[in-house]
């Protein structure tokens, strides 16, 4: 193995830390920070070498956000001839058409990306990572406190095979684990029992997401096949999203909406 990819083979064998995300997002958010005190002090040729880079940054930023503004574009077409004569005040103007920047499967797409549904419960109560995780102490005198035992229903995932406990940071109880969820129809107004397929976002953290935490506002995918939705092509949908509406740890259970 050749010196310099000792690091990859690490991310290979063992994969990221589970907080990668989390850090990396923070670390984005610090950027503009260090990018302002370096423009501050920077001298001579660095500074004129690095406005030089930062104006051609900006320009490319604000070529992208002119690309996609949501507002009407005005496109301008060739003129039709009418038959006929027209008004001298006619003669001098150019026919226009508006047109939408973007299409709207692009303004769905995007939509989607960023995670903006219509949901039953827009607004929950934030959870700490305290509430959340509880510290679990190690070690032959109990002085290492770097792994947490997760305090709230968790999904998993099928071929889920945990590590040894030895290196585990996140401890999942099994008696936590649920692989299924009531979920109501707000239109048919029936419940039924479908099984999870994954958490696609807990509103407290990004952290909480990877980890399959299942707490008061998470959306999940859930398997509705056996209910028969079909697409207006006629094909059966797998996967819809639920939104879960009570406190799973409370109840002994998950109670979800289905958002349609």
């Amino acid at each position: 193995m050749p010196q310099n990819e000792h690091m990859e083979r690490h991310r290979k064998l063992h994969g990221r830390r589970m907080d990668h995300d989390e850090r990396m997002r923070k670390r984005e958010a610090r950027k503009v920070h260090k990018v302002s005190e370096y423009a501050q002090k920077v001298k001579g040729l660095k500074a004129k070498l690095f406005n030089k880079k930062r104006h051609a940054e900006k320009i490319q930023m604000k070529k992208t956000i002119k690309m996609h503004e949501e507002k009407q574009s005005k496109i301008s077409k060739e003129p039709d001839v009418p038959e006929g004569a027209i008004p001298a005040y006619l003669m001098d103007r150019e026919g226009q058409a508006n047109g939408k920047a973007l299409s709207n499967m692009i303004k769905q797409k995007r939509k989607e990306k960023a995670g903006k549904w219509n949901v039953p419960l827009p607004k929950v109560q934030a959870m700490g990572e305290d509430e959340v995780m509880k510290i679990m102490r190690t070690g032959k005198r109990r002085k290492k406190a770097w792994k947490r035992m997760i305090t709230k229903h968790t999904y998993v995932g099928e071929g889920f095979t945990r590590k040894p406990p030895k290196f585990e940071r996140f401890i999942r109880p099994m008696a936590l684990r649920s692989k299924s969820a009531h979920v109501t129809h707000p239109e048919l107004k029936a419940t039924f029992s479908l099984p999870i397929i994954g958490v696609k976002k807990n509103p407290n953290s990004p952290l909480f997401t990877q980890l399959g935490v299942i707490t008061k506002g998470t959306i999940i995918e859930v398997n509705v096949s056996e209910l028969g939705l079909v697409t207006t092509g006629g094909k059966v949908i797998w996967g819809k999203y639920a939104q879960v509406t009570n406190n799973p740890e409370n109840d002994g259970c998950i109670n979800a909406v289905l958002l349609v």
